[in-house]
């Protein structure tokens, strides 16, 4: 399937949601930590799959705003497996030309594993064949409102004048501000909504569905969500006799 890819029209900003940890855990009579430790190999997969395919940016959502919600053993199960993660791929993303970034309220997280974080992110900054952006404490609508109360700040401090604000203004006050807009947004576990992910960003991407639970997510998975999205005709608004134009 691999040699069906047009090298030419490769996404240039994919980002997943990758549920279906729990129910995956449910199905094999385990608890739910099970599933994410299960899931932590399937990120490992796909980021390689990336990195070989020259995909340059990868954006996964690791834990939102409102996982903080869930229950407490789990909330400690994932910032343990994070910080054990981190630890262990730093040789992969190295040896692959990874840069790590996090995007979120990376300060609400435990000490271990914003330390953690941190010192992966200092040891792959110099890396430059992909990015892998985990969203970690990440919220979209957080995100706005930061941003819309960075802008604020300005205006009031005559920094920015209100008539001076569009699109890049907005754009370098959010999270992502030094990362393309998404192109292909994949969700496993055949949920079909945004879950307050990327709100902004996601504008003109794809979307694309699969009833895959993220444990049994693979390549040939992802080789297929990039294959749909390149059958697809991206029109920004315009007309397709525009485009053939």
């Amino acid at each position: 399937m691999i040699e069906n890819i047009d090298p030419d029209k490769l996404p240039q900003h994919i980002a997943i949601i990758m549920d279906g940890n729990g129910r995956w855990a449910k199905k094999q009579g385990k608890f739910r930590a099970f599933g994410h430790e299960k899931g932590a190999h399937s990120v490992r997969k796909i980021v390689e799959a990336c990195a070989e395919l020259h995909i340059p940016n990868l954006t996964l959502y690791a834990f939102s705003t409102e996982n903080w919600n869930r229950p407490k053993l789990e909330v400690r199960a994932l910032m343990k497996l994070l910080v054990n993660a981190l630890k262990k791929e730093i040789t992969t993303l190295n040896k692959n030309n990874i840069r790590l970034n996090a995007i979120g309220n990376i300060e609400a997280l435990p000490t271990g594993a914003k330390k953690e974080l941190k010192e992966v992110i200092a040891q792959t900054q110099e890396n430059t064949h992909m990015t892998l952006t985990l969203a970690l404490s990440y919220g979209s609508r957080e995100e706005i409102v930061k941003t819309i109360k960075e802008i604020s700040l300005k205006v009031k401090n005559n920094l920015i004048s209100p008539s001076d604000i569009d699109e890049s203004i907005i754009n370098n006050h959010l999270y992502t501000r030094d990362l393309p807009d998404v192109d292909l947004l994949i969700r496993t576990s055949g949920e079909q909504r945004i879950s307050n992910f990327l709100l902004w960003q996601i504008a003109y991407a794809e979307l694309h569905f699969t009833e895959t639970l993220w444990p049994d997510y693979t390549k040939d998975h992802l080789i297929n969500a990039i294959l749909d999205y390149q059958n697809r005709e991206r029109r920004f608004g315009k007309t397709s006799e525009q485009l053939n134009s």
